[in-house]
């Protein structure tokens, strides 16, 4: 072999080497194309979670809206379907032909004990004021009297007042003491 054929055979080689090296780091770095494709994917993907992720929230939303509509629309059964016993017992009575005084009042005795448990239960409770003194918060001043009582106290109830839990329902209509003048 002659240098020059030689040389040319290095050469060849060094080629081949270069080529195989290319064909290597093509492998190990995909192409512009494929990183393309990757990429489109990889966002289609977290489109795809996010779209899903707000039809949850928008149905989580909903269904808390129809609770809660639900909570306002029903709120009051459970008070309802006790008072129908009331209501039952004061049709009774009416439907009773032959009834004499004391029955009748012994029946209207036994209604209102049946009510006063259900307000009970539910904590709906008089406004007892006699003897307190006025707060106009909880109780509605309709005039004020001279009394024996001191200024500003509640001497007498016109309507009652009633309480649920701690809020005022209805305040109570009352007389108030006024000072007395010198």
């Amino acid at each position: 072999m002659q240098p020059e054929d030689q040389e040319n055979k290095l050469e060849q080689e060094e080629f081949l080497e270069k080529l195989d090296e290319a064909s290597t780091t093509s492998e190990v770095m995909p192409s512009l194309e494929e990183m393309l494709k990757q990429a489109e994917l990889a966002a289609q993907e977290h489109h795809d979670a996010w779209l899903r992720a707000k039809a949850d929230a928008d149905n989580t939303r909903k269904r808390a809206q129809e609770d809660i509509a639900k909570a306002h629309k029903f709120a009051v059964e459970g008070f309802s379907s006790e008072l129908l016993a009331v209501k039952d017992s004061l049709e009774a009575a009416l439907k009773v032909e032959t009834a004499d005084l004391a029955s009748m009042k012994s029946g209207v005795e036994l209604t209102l004990k049946q009510l006063i448990s259900v307000f009970e239960k539910f904590n709906l409770n008089e406004i007892h004021p006699v003897g307190e003194k006025f707060d106009p918060h909880k109780h509605q001043a309709m005039s004020m009297v001279e009394a024996d009582a001191a200024p500003n106290t509640v001497v007498s109830v016109l309507q009652k007042g009633y309480l649920l839990h701690d809020r005022v329902l209805r305040p109570a209509l009352v007389m108030v003491a006024k000072p007395k003048e010198a």
